[in-house]
C-alpha cells in the first residue's frame, strides 16, 4: 500500500506533542555535556577523586594520562550501565502501560538521581545518583523515539523523530554553557551544574501529562475507539480508516506473539535486530561520545586552561545543535543513506587530521601552540557537525521505524540497551585509551568509520517514505541480502499459532 493512501495533515497538535516528548532528549544531552565539564572542575576532583586532582596539578604529568582513572570514568559510565538494564523493563512498561506512562517514569527516576548527585557527600551517593539517572535515561530513550515515530505522518517521520536528537544536542550545549559559568563558583559550582539537570526532567514530567498517547499504543492495548479518535485528532482529517485498519492488523498480529523477546531471535526478525544493534555500535565507535563526554578534558590535554576548554566545548556544542537542524531539513528529502555516507567521509578525514596534528605536535609534556590548538578545535567542530546530521539522529531513528509492531518495543529495547552498553564501554575506557594510545586513539576510531561506510553501502536499506507498518514487505523482503532471512506469511502464521497454542 503506497504511503499516499494514508490521509492526514501536519497538525499543530502533532508538532506540539513531538516537541514536548522530545524534551526527553534534553535530559540525556544535558547529562552527556555536564559530566565531562564537572569531571574537569578542581573542586569536584578534590572532593571525590583526590588522586586525579593531585596528578592533574603535577607540573610534569604526561598530557595524555593526567585524567586516567577508572573511578572517574565510572562516574560517567555507571549511568549507561544502569540504562542498559532499565531499557528492558522500559520495553514491558511501553507495551503494557503505554509510551506516555513510560516517559513519566523516566522523569521521576531522573529527578531522584539529580537530588542525590547535587547533594552528594561521598562517592557512594554520587554513583547511586548516577544509577537512578541511568534508569531515567533508559526509560526515556526507549519511549520517546517510539512515540515520535508512531505519531508522525510518514512524510515527516524522520524530521519529527530527529527532534529527540536535536534536544540531545541542545542539552549538551546548555550543559557546556552552565559548566562555563559554574566552574568559577567555589566550592559548590559542580553541585549547581549537576542540580540543574532537574530542569529538563521537570519539562518531560509536565510534558508527558499534556501529550496524547499514540494511536498504536492505544490500539495495541485494545482501546480501539480511543485509538481511532486519537488518530483522527493527530492527522487532522476524518478519513483515517486505511491507516487505522493497518494499525489494527499489525496489532492483531502482535497480540498472537506471547513472547516478543523470543520472537526477536527468530530468523525472520534477524535483519531488523542486526541493523538496530549494529547502528548503536557504530554510533558509539565513531568516537563521538568520547569527545562529547570529555571535551573539556580533551581540550585541557592539548593545552587549554579550564575556562578556555569549557568555552571550546560551548563552541562544539553550538555546532552540534546547528548541524542537527540540517538533518531535520534533509532526512526526509535525500534519505538516510546519503546522510550516513557523506558523514563517514567527513568524519574519516577529520579524525585522521586530528590524529596527525596531535601525533606530530603534542608530546607527553608539552602544550600545543595556540594556532595549532585552534586548528584542533576547528577539526573537532567539523567532525561533530558531520555526526550531528547523520549517525547521531539516525542511530535512533532507523531502529525506531523498522521493527514490526509485534517486536517493536522488544526490538527497540535491544537497540537502547545496545547503545547504553557501547556508550558504557567507550565512557569507561576512553581516558585509559587516551593514556595508552595517545594520538593513535583517533586513528582507532577512523578505522571503525571505514567499516561503517562499507556497512551502509552493502547492508543498510533505505527507509525514507515507507509507512512504519509496511517495512517488512517493502524494505526487508526487497533487500538483496536480508530477504533471505524473511519467512513467508504462511510460515509466520504457523509459528504464531504454535506459539499461541503452547502458551494456552
Amino acid at each position: 500500500m503506497p504511503a499516499a493512501e494514508f490521509e492526514g495533515r501536519i497538525t499543530v497538535y502533532v508538532v506540539l506533542c513531538g516537541i514536548l516528548a522530545a524534551s526527553g532528549g534534553l535530559m540525556f544531552g544535558y547529562d552527556i555535556g555536564i559530566s565531562g565539564g564537572v569531571t574537569s572542575m578542581d573542586d569536584f576532583l578534590e572532593k571525590f577523586f583526590p588522586t586525579v586532582f593531585r596528578r592533574k596539578e603535577a607540573a610534569k604529568q604526561d598530557n595524555y594520562c593526567k585524567f586516567d582513572s577508572q573511578g572517574l570514568q565510572l562516574f560517567t559510565s555507571s549511568l549507561y550501565l544502569a540504562a542498559l538494564v532499565a531499557s528492558f523493563g522500559a520495553s514491558k512498561t511501553c507495551s503494557k502501560y503505554g509510551r506516555k506512562a513510560t516517559m513519566q517514569l523516566a522523569s521521576i527516576f531522573f529527578l531522584l538521581g539529580v537530588v542525590l548527585n547535587a547533594a552528594a557527600e561521598n562517592l557512594v551517593m554520587l554513583i547511586v545518583g548516577r544509577i537512578l539517572l541511568g534508569f531515567g535515561v533508559g526509560f526515556g530513550n526507549q519511549a520517546v523515539p517510539l512515540f515520535l515515530s508512531e505519531i508522525a505522518p510518514v512524510r515527516i517521520r524522520g524530521a519529527l523523530n530527529i527532534l529527540f536528537q536535536l534536544d540531545i544536542t541542545v542539552g549538551i550545549l546548555i550543559a557546556n554553557v552552565v559548566n562555563y559559568f559554574t566552574t568559577d563558583i567555589h566550592p559548590w559550582g559542580w553541585r549547581l551544574s549537576l542540580g540543574l539537570a532537574g530542569v529538563p526532567a521537570v519539562l518531560l514530567c509536565v510534558g508527558s501529562l499534556i501529550i496524547t498517547e499514540t494511536p498504536t499504543s492505544l490500539i495495541e492495548r485494545r482501546r480501539l475507539e480511543e485509538g481511532h479518535a486519537m488518530l483522527r485528532k493527530i492527522r487532522g482529517v476524518d478519513n483515517v480508516d486505511t491507516e487505522y485498519r493497518e494499525i489494527v492488523h499489525a496489532s492483531e498480529a502482535a497480540r498472537l506473539v506471547k513472547r516478543p523477546f523470543r520472537n526477536l531471535m527468530r530468523r525472520s526478525s534477524r535483519p531488523q535486530l542486526v541493523i538496530a544493534v549494529i547502528m548503536q555500535f557504530f554510533q558509539q565507535f565513531t568516537g563521538i561520545n568520547a569527545i562529547m563526554f570529555y571535551a573539556p578534558v580533551l581540550f585541557q590535554t592539548i593545552g587549554f586552561k579550564n575556562n578556555s576548554s569549557l568555552l571550546s566545548s560551548v563552541i562544539t556544542g553550538t555546532v552540534n545543535v546547528l548541524a542537527t537542524l540540517v538533518s531535520i531539513a534533509l532526512v526526509d528529502r535525500v534519505g538516510r543513506r546519503v546522510l550516513l555516507l557523506e558523514a563517514c567521509v567527513q568524519m574519516l578525514i577529520t579524525q585522521v587530521a586530528i590524529a596527525s596534528v596531535l601525533l606530530v605536535n603534542l608530546k607527553d609534556n608539552n602544550h600545543l601552540d595556540a594556532s595549532i590548538a585552534m586548528w584542533v578545535v576547528i577539526l573537532v567542530c567539523l567532525y561533530v557537525m558531520s555526526f550531528a546530521w547523520s549517525w547521531g539522529p539516525l542511530g535512533w531513528l532507523i531502529p525506531s521505524e523498522t521493527f514490526p509492531l509485534e517486536t517493536r518495543t522488544a526490538g527497540y529495547a535491544f537497540a537502547v540497551s545496545s547503545n547504553m552498553l557501547f556508550t558504557f564501554v567507550v565512557a569507561q575506557a576512553f581516558l585509559s585509551m587516551l593514556c595508552h594510545m595517545k594520538a593513535g586513539i583517533f586513528f582507532f576510531f577512523a578505522g571503525w568509520i571505514t567499516v561503517m561506510a562499507l556497512f551502509v553501502i552493502f547492508l543498510l536499506p533505505e527507509t525514507k517514505g515507507v509507512p512504519i507498518d509496511e517495512m517488512t514487505d517493502r524494505v526487508w523482503k526487497q533487500h538483496w541480502y536480508w530477504k533471505r532471512y524473511m519467512d513467508d506469511a504462511e510460515e509466520n502464521d504457523r509459528a504464531r499459532k504454535i506459539e499461541n497454542g503452547a502458551s494456552l
